[in-house]
Formats: C-alpha cells, structure tokens, sequence
C-alpha cells in the first residue's frame, strides 16, 4: 500500500508512527507504548526488502505535503520527517542487515532489559512479556544466520559480536531471572531465559565459523557519508570539509592542552601529563559508579544555583552499572532517558564496568579510562546538564515524531555542549578538570577524523588505533573497543563536535537578536531550555525552532 496524497499531516503523522511501532516494537516499549511490550521486530529478508519500500513511499508522501498550510511546528517535524527517512533510506541502500551481526542480537537483549529498566507494569506481566521476548529470540537468531553474507561481513566486528552474545546468553539465562522476586514467575523466565541462552551460544559459534570467510569492508563510502551529512543532518557539509574541520580542531585543542601542561607540569607533553593523571583512579568498579554518582550531584547543584536551566518537575538520574551484555561492546559511560510516554522522569546513567571475565590488567586499564580526573567532564556529559536534562525537557515537548525521530548530531552534540558551558561557567575548579574536558573535546575532534577517514577508505584500522592513542588518553584495550565502534556505525563519531560547535554558533545569534551577551544568564538559561525542548532534531531544524524564540 502506497500513501501519497495525504492532505491532513496530522493523519499522516498517525499512519506513519503507528506503521514505525509495529515494525519496532522494542522501540515503541521504550516510549512506553506497553501493547508492544510482547513484540520483537521481524527481521526476515522479506521485512527488510518491505521497509525498505516503505521507506520510499513515505519520503514521498511526506514531500507530496504543502508546507505553505502548515503550523510553524508541524512544518518543523514534517521535514524531521524527511531527514530521519533520507537517513534510512542509505543505510538500507548499505544493506546493514546483511552485514553486521549485532543487528540480530540487539532487539531481544535491549527489548528484555528495557521492560525491567523501566518496570512499567505490574511483575507478572513484565515476566509475560519478558518471556515472549526470550522465546522469539531464537527466531531472530536463525534470521540473522540465514541473511549474513559472507562477503559483505567485516571480520573486525565478529569479535565484538560474538562476545555480546555470550554475554547475552549469560544475562538471560542467570541475571534476568534474579530481577525477579515472586519464586513462580521467577522459574518462568528463567525457563524461557534458557531456551534465549541457547540461541545466544548457538549464534556465537556461527559467527565463531564464520572468520575464516569474512571478508566484508566496514567502509561506508564517501559518497553515502556526504549524503547523510547534507541530506539526513542537513549540514552544509562533505566528508573531506567535515575532517578538514576535524583537523583544525585537533590542532586548536592540542594548544589549549599544551598550555594546561605547561601550567600544570611545566612540559609540552600533555599527553604524559594525562596519562599521570590517570593514575589517580578507582580501585574497583563500584568506586568508579560512587565517584560518578557524587559528580552527578555537583554538577547538578551548580546548575540550581547558577540558574542556567530550568527543571522539569520530578526528573531523578540514577548512576548504576552498565548492563553485562552491553559492558563487551561499550567501553564508555552511557544514558538511557525514560519512556517519553508514561510518567516516570527517571533517567539512568550506565557507568561503564568490565565485562565479565575481564583480567586484573584489563579492569585496571577500563578504570584508568574512567580516572577521577576525568569523571566530572563525563558526569556533566551524560547526565547534567548533558543527556538526562536534555532528554527530560525534550520529553515535555508534544509532538510525537519528535519523541520518535532524533539523530546523534543534536543529542551528542548538545552533551558536548554542556561540558564546554560548564567550563565556561567554572564549573571545573581545578586545572586538571578542566584539562580532560579538552581531552574529551580532543578525543571528539580526533574521532571526525579517524570516522571520516575510515569510511572514505583512507585510513586503516591499526593506523586509526594509532591516531586515537596519539590524540587522547584512552587506553589502547579502549582505544581498540573505539575504532571497531566507529566501523560499526559510519557518521556518528563526528556527531559530537560537529553538533558541539554547531550549538556554540546557534548561540551566538540567539544572544546577538536578543542584544545579550554570554555573561546574561536569564538569556542563556531562556536559550538552553528552548533548544533542548524542541527534541533531538538535525541541527538546522533545531535552529528555526529555537530562532523563532529570540
């Protein structure tokens, strides 16, 4: 079925988004549409060949539309619209689904982890959804074994591959089931647990087979990275300007490490001086979560006082461990916001512990990557007022596409953001605060252009391990887990500085039409809360939304 000629956009919106959570049903669970609670996405051939299709039929309906009738926020989330289904549209002309193991692996492990995340209904029922989602694993699995292509498989992510679905195999045949406190409902996951376990080892195997003939290429081609930039984030931007851009930040920012060197040890080599730095680290992982669980709190209290943002009522961040099946594949902190359909405001900082069955010197390394010198940078960035405020203000907005769409170049950009705000308000007190919040700057810069130069074919994995060891403070275990992530997900590396500095200059017009300067704080806090409430959108359409306030 084709719709084309919609004249109401409301109608079409509705089709559209009840189309999108059929197909994602994990997806419309982490809104917190609880009927798909039950649901995992079919991910035969067939449903892929028909999405994509559909793909098509909606980037045609959706530009059929006449913005000259339309409300100014409607016109606003209809070309959200366009932008998120131009994205959709290269990545399935990539046929990602023939390439890249953790396709099969990422809706039963994050489906199931989501509903007790969250616990939205009452035990029973999540154990009954929970189940239903274990035992259609399997099913995902075989599809995943019979649409993998040899040829087009890069071995480099069958590594990560494999030990995600040992991990998952782990989490769903011994963890899941401890969440769980009635000893009948228990027994009942843990048996479709079981059944999921199964799966999992079976598929690490497969893919275990399947060295020996991978042979695929991770790079996404300069032609498809430069679209997603101009067509799908709406940047006026190539592959080779973006990394030229790059470029120019990585020397910018290694200046401004240099002087903090000289300051601080009286040298040029900040690189040595971090890597000193980072000797001052946790002892284990529950010290790296209390540490970060403090700083989450400053950073939180200097935001109240200094009044540079608003709060929405109720929000809560809780800093927890990162879950075991994700601890294989990310090395870093990350975020998940609550549904944006049911009440709860409570968002949840993963701190990134070692996967299980880590050695001594790989916890040792995974803690040194999180040091104390560095935890305040990443508290701001991943919870205030970086990714649990945005996403709690952007909750409140009332379009449901905009729940629905977003891209990393906004929400990365704007945690990005919030570091360097933060340092500018004086948030980082001591100097060697405010010297990995450049790293961490560095470290983005240094990613545009590994990113960049990957996907184009011009730079190879051992050289971009090198150019990230060279141009930050990770590890070299860290630095590895990075560069197979940015294999894995052409564009998104970028996506922090990019959008960093597309905010700063967002900013500078918003405070010149209100004739303000950085120091006015009314107009700062009235400027942060009205970008980050109009959702997760590519830059320029946060950018009208956010003018039209000035």
């Amino acid at each position: 079925m084709r719709i084309v000629h919609v004249p109401d956009f409301a109608q079409l919106a509705r089709a559209f988004l009840d189309e999108e959570y059929a197909q994602s049903p994990t997806g419309a669970s982490s809104l917190g549409l609880t009927q798909y609670d039950d649901l995992l996405e079919d991910l035969s051939e067939s449903a892929f060949t028909k999405r994509s299709q559909r793909t098509s039929d909606w980037l045609e309906s959706f530009g059929a539309l006449d913005t000259g009738s339309m409300d100014f926020g409607d016109a606003i989330d209809r070309d959200l619209a366009i932008s998120s289904l131009h994205r959709r549209a290269i990545f399935d002309g990539w046929e990602v689904w023939r390439r890249h193991p953790d396709t099969y692996l990422n809706p039963g492990l994050r489906g199931v982890f989501g509903l007790f995340l969250h616990r939205l209904r009452p035990e029973a029922e999540l154990v009954a959804a929970a189940a239903a989602r274990l035992r259609a694993v399997p099913e995902n699995l075989e599809d995943g074994k019979r649409n993998l292509r040899d040829e087009l498989v890069p071995a480099i992510l069958l590594d990560r591959a494999v030990n995600q679905a040992r991990a998952g195999a782990r989490y769903a045949r011994e963890l899941l089931p401890a969440e769980v406190a009635d000893a009948d409902l228990r027994a009942q996951l843990a048996e479709a647990g079981a059944v999921a376990g199964a799966s999992y080892e079976e598929y690490a195997a497969y893919l275990d087979e399947m060295r020996p003939l991978a042979r695929g290429d991770w790079a996404f081609g300069e032609d498809r990275y430069s679209h997603i930039l101009r067509d799908a984030e709406m940047l006026d931007l190539d592959a080779r300007a973006l990394r030229e851009r790059g470029r120019e930040q990585v020397e910018l920012l290694s200046e401004e490490l240099r002087h903090c060197a000289r300051e601080l040890r009286s040298t040029d080599d900040w690189h040595a001086v971090l890597i000193e730095l980072n000797a001052d680290r946790p002892a284990t992982p529950e010290e790296m979560r209390v540490g970060y669980e403090e700083w989450t709190a400053r950073a939180r209290a200097f935001l109240v006082e200094r009044e540079l943002v608003s709060f929405p009522d109720g929000e809560v961040c809780s800093v927890e461990p990162s879950p075991p099946f994700q601890r294989p594949v990310i090395a870093v902190a990350s975020y998940q916001n609550p549904p944006a359909f049911a009440p709860s405001m409570h968002g949840h900082f993963f701190v990134p512990y070692p996967p299980d069955g880590a050695s001594p010197e790989e916890i040792a390394k995974r803690l040194e990557s999180n040091s104390y010198p560095s935890i305040p940078s990443t508290s701001v960035h991943e919870a205030y007022p970086g990714h649990h405020w945005h996403l709690s203000m952007a909750k409140l907005n009332p379009s449901h596409l905009r729940q629905w769409l977003g891209t990393s170049y906004f929400s990365e950009g704007w945690a990005l953001y919030a570091e360097r705000m933060m340092r500018e308000q004086g948030f980082f007190t001591e100097l060697r605060h405010r010297m990995f919040q450049y790293e961490a700057t560095l470290f983005r810069a240094a990613r545009i252009v590994v990113d960049t130069s990957l996907h184009m074919g011009e730079m190879e994995y051992d050289d971009a391990v090198a150019f990230m060891l060279e141009n930050s403070s990770l590890t070299e275990p860290t630095a590895k887990a990075e560069v197979t992530r940015y294999c894995s997900w052409p564009t998104q590396a970028s996506a922090y500085l990019t959008g960093c500095l597309e905010i700063v200059r967002i900013r500078d017009r918003f405070l010149a039409a209100r004739r303000s300067a950085n120091g006015d704080i009314a107009n700062l806090r009235a400027f942060h809360d009205a970008l980050v409430s109009s959702g997760d959108m590519p830059i320029a359409l946060a950018e009208r939304a956010v003018m039209a306030t000035a």
